[in-house]
């Protein structure tokens, strides 16, 4: 999927030419929006178990403090650093809700509250791991910059219809307003925008596992969620997608003439005519470096919180190997998930690792350490991957394309560690008071619980392992182009009220909207979509003041 946005990186002529994350201006708006953000990340993570995507809001306040005529605040007018502080305020959103505060509230919520500072340690290993191997493989053939992330599109729309006003802004505003009434009429409005945007087998997909999760027990007298049939559906869906990812990894290099071919491409001016920015060998790099991080990480966690007090030192071994897999396959199946819908299903996956070190037999505390720790990864990679994809547009006809692409990617980079950085610290302090008040995630909650009252019985794991085998058959047959596999377990694993209908809704309205206007629907399609969006993330975030 692409976007027909026009193409704004026409002004960005060499690597060099993109605005840097630590310019003054830049670096101060970034410090004092990811404050902002880590605090509304926190807020609505203890008191609704949700957290908003905060990208707009950021990209708003960059383009109003552009229209200051002091200092150099009117150098904020450029679309590129609004693009690098949209990105730190959304990191430091996710990173001090999703990546630190979840993962150390679990041994709060077991009893183990001295057990919070070393699983915050290992949270923030895990968090700048998920970011680093996301900035190592994003627009690569494993997640193609010219997929949907669908967040990221409305976030670059906002960017560009702000810079250009005018029709775009228009349609932008009409879809804004849409997803805003909506949104406080208690409708989930983001998921009629996502499915504006994203791949329509896949989303198509989302809406019936939707479908099926909010209407299996009314209409069928099943409760699948009791019956572990999503998490067994996700598990064989999951496996399929790890195993095409590794054939994908494995396979060998391209011809030289396909090379020549990307190398000539690359000066074109339209990106989805071009080959991916990182090569098969960069992505093969990147995930071996990922999991030996991941690995080390898992260390420190069981050195500081004395996993070796509960298992023997070869057990601890394994503990630790297992924990660096865990992690690396949860952020990877998080991301697949929200690359195409929008949606990332971190709690019910996480829950399925969890499920399987009940299994496995590991011991109450070096459970809730490694859940704690596979919950740090994921949502953070997620929502980078949606910043990543609005630089992606924003940049678009800079040249030479690659390098210009590879500069602003590494500067949303240092932002979004800037933000990160902002929210362990925010985090760091505030977490006593926050666990004092009673105010931990509900998601920690069931962690610690389901931690605590075991397996249970034995049908669990039947269960899971008999509903993996249509997961991975839906998974085979989509491919790995379409994750119909992980998109079903995805909806499957999310109750959200009128979702289905609203993503059906809005597909019908997609395949309508095309045979009247024929090529030309792409572009009205993704404006009202990342409308949509945007202003489902406003009324979120409103939520803060209510």
């Amino acid at each position: 999927m692409s976007t027909t946005s026009p193409l704004k990186g026409a002004d960005l002529k060499g690597a060099d030419s993109h605005p840097r994350a630590v310019e003054p201006v830049v670096l101060g708006l970034t410090v004092v929006l990811s404050v902002l953000g880590a605090f509304i990340g926190l807020h609505l993570v203890t008191t609704l178990g949700v957290t908003a995507n905060t990208s707009v809001i950021g990209a708003l306040v960059a383009m109003l403090v552009g229209r200051i005529p002091l200092w150099r605040l009117r150098d904020m007018r450029s679309i590129h650093r609004q693009n690098l502080v949209q990105s730190a305020i959304s990191g430091a959103t996710f990173a001090a809700a999703n990546s630190l505060l979840v993962p150390i509230a679990v041994p709060f919520a077991l009893g183990r509250p001295d057990l919070v500072w070393p699983m915050l340690a290992g949270a923030a290993i895990g968090l700048f791991v998920d970011a680093f191997v996301l900035y190592r493989i994003f627009d690569s053939k494993l997640f193609p910059g010219r997929e949907a992330w669908p967040p990221g599109v409305a976030a670059a729309e906002t960017l560009i219809a702000g810079d250009e006003g005018g029709r775009r802004a228009v349609v932008l505003g009409l879809g804004g307003l849409v997803g805003l009434v909506g949104s406080i009429l208690k409708l989930p409005m983001s998921a009629a925008g996502v499915a504006l945007i994203g791949n329509i087998w896949a989303l198509l997909m989302f809406g019936v596992g939707l479908g099926l999760r909010q209407y299996s027990e009314p209409w069928f007298g099943i409760d699948i969620n009791g019956l572990y049939i999503p998490h067994g559906v996700m598990v064989g869906a999951g496996l399929v997608a790890l195993g095409q990812a590794i054939v994908l990894l494995v396979r060998r290099e391209r011809t030289g003439r396909e090379h020549e071919a990307e190398r000539a491409g690359a000066h074109a001016r339209h990106v989805e005519e071009q080959g991916a920015t990182v090569d098969e060998a960069r992505l093969r790099r990147a995930l071996s470096e990922g999991y030996v991080l991941f690995t080390l990480g898992a260390l420190v966690v069981a050195v500081l919180g004395g996993v070796l007090g509960h298992l023997s030192p070869l057990q601890m071994v394994g503990w630790c190997l297992l924990a660096g897999f865990a992690a690396l396959v949860h952020e990877l199946i998080v991301g697949l998930a929200a690359m195409h819908s929008g949606w990332f299903p971190a709690f019910a996956v996480t829950l399925i690792f969890l499920v399987l070190g009940l299994v496995i037999g590991i011991p109450t505390i070096p459970l809730a350490l490694f859940v704690s720790y596979v919950a740090a990864t994921g949502p953070a990679f997620a929502d980078m991957g949606y910043d990543f994809k609005a630089g992606w547009i924003v940049r678009k006809g800079g040249t030479p394309y690659r390098l210009v692409e590879r500069a602003g990617r590494k500067q949303q980079y240092i932002a979004q560690l800037v933000g990160f950085g902002v929210a362990l610290v925010i985090v760091a302090v505030t977490w006593q008071s926050y666990f004092a008040d009673n105010l931990i995630p509900p998601v920690s909650k069931v962690y610690a619980d389901t931690v605590a009252a075991g397996l249970g019985e034995s049908s669990t794991l039947i269960n899971i392992l008999l509903w993996a085998i249509p997961g991975a058959i839906v998974q085979l047959l989509g491919g790995p182009s379409r994750q119909m596999g992980v998109m079903l377990a995805t909806g499957l694993l999310i109750l959200t009220p009128w979702a289905c209908w609203l993503v059906f809704a809005a597909l019908i309205l997609r395949v309508v909207w095309r045979k009247v206007k024929g090529p030309k629907a792409e572009s009205d399609l993704n404006l009202i979509g990342a409308g949509i969006i945007a202003g489902n993330s406003l009324s979120d975030v409103s939520r803060v003041i209510r």
